[in-house]
């Protein structure tokens, strides 16, 4: 049922492009990892997480299988681009500077991009929630016409013709025989690890460093004015919510999957965590800037019948609180995490 209503919902996830000569040839995938651990991660003070891997025990050969294939080509019809294409470990696994995704044959989506992490929190996924499980979700963006536009019946049959696979499978599963399903499993150790959690403002609520007064006084207001909907410590509420961008709506949201005129240009509320690292922002990445951004929600929030209470009016900040404000944002940057060698594209020189 959670891959026939997966299909049923397909949205643009994640979409990307690579110069096909990049994939005429790969290198030995890299089977060894940095001696970090491949578990289970929960910092403290956050709450259980919906994905604990019941039922698809993470392990070090499960990890390395489900990262080969996240950044394997062969998932896409002409074998041109990964989900790692798009997503970009260096952006937090999002896709830098561009507004919407960009899919096969050049043609373009009409959402953004979201960095990838912290995944196992997660109560749905897609901007309009469209799937409701980290074990499909890539099936969204695989079939998708406008982003890999790959079928999962020959998405396995390469995968299985292909013999660099056969004893990451055997060592990850016990099994030579690729299926859909393990596929996706894979996946979902490889990116239910992204787990960031070491930012500067981690380290400052674990009491192992200190804010600068602007950064401070940013939190503070944050905290006042923000945290309602971008709730600490994941910074989202994982709810559906209207901020103003638009009166009407091009793109309903929510409400492409409910039908119903209540979640008419709702999208789910994002993390905030990495989110310098993260541009253009919104669903639709229209925001360039933290700085344009805040301005929306100072001035131009437009009224429309879902618009949510928490925003309606706008937010009123001076110039020196939307800097402290864009301050504290940039302590959520996870710079261990970005760089975390674990991650790292298997595919690359």
């Amino acid at each position: 049922m959670l891959i026939k209503n997966a299909i049923k919902y397909l949205v643009v996830a994640a979409t990307f492009i690579v110069a096909a000569s990049a994939c005429e040839v790969d290198p030995p995938i890299k089977k060894e990892l940095p001696a970090n651990d491949i578990r289970m991660i929960i910092p403290e003070g956050w709450p259980y997480p919906e994905y604990d891997f019941t039922g698809n025990t993470l392990t070090k050969e499960g990890f390395i299988l489900g990262r080969k294939l996240f950044y394997d080509p062969q998932l896409s019809r002409d074998n041109s681009i990964s989900c790692g294409s798009c997503h970009q470990q260096f952006a937090a696994f999002s896709h830098l500077d561009h507004n919407v995704s960009h899919g096969i044959d050049n043609l373009l989506g009409v959402r953004n991009a979201p960095g990838l992490f912290n995944l196992n929190w997660n109560t749905s996924f897609m901007w309009d929630g469209g799937i409701n499980h980290i074990e499909v979700q890539p099936i969204g963006p695989i079939t998708n016409p406008v982003e890999m536009d790959e079928s999962i019946a020959n998405m396995v049959t390469k995968i299985q013709n292909d013999a660099s696979y056969t004893s990451l499978f055997n060592d990850a599963f016990g099994t030579e025989t690729v299926t859909s399903q393990l596929i996706f499993k894979a996946i979902a150790q490889f990116q239910g690890m992204l787990v960031s959690y070491n930012s500067k403002y981690d380290l400052y609520s674990r009491g192992q460093t200190s804010l600068t007064s602007s950064e401070q006084n940013g939190l503070n207001l944050f905290m006042a004015k923000c945290n309602t909907c971008h709730t600490a410590p994941l910074f989202t509420n994982y709810e559906f919510m209207n901020n103003g961008l638009d009166t009407i709506f091009t793109d309903a949201g929510r409400a492409t999957i409910t039908s119903l005129a209540s979640d008419s240009g709702t999208f789910k509320v994002p993390t905030l965590r990495n989110i310098a690292l993260t541009r253009p922002y919104m669903h639709d990445g229209r925001f360039t800037s933290l700085d344009a951004v805040l301005n929306h929600y100072v001035s131009g929030v437009k009224n429309s019948s879902t618009l949510s209470s928490q925003v309606a009016g706008g937010i009123q900040l001076t110039t020196t609180e939307k800097a402290d404000i864009i301050a504290f944002l940039k302590t959520l940057t996870d710079n261990t995490f970005k760089n975390d060698e674990r991650f790292n594209d298997p595919f690359a020189p």
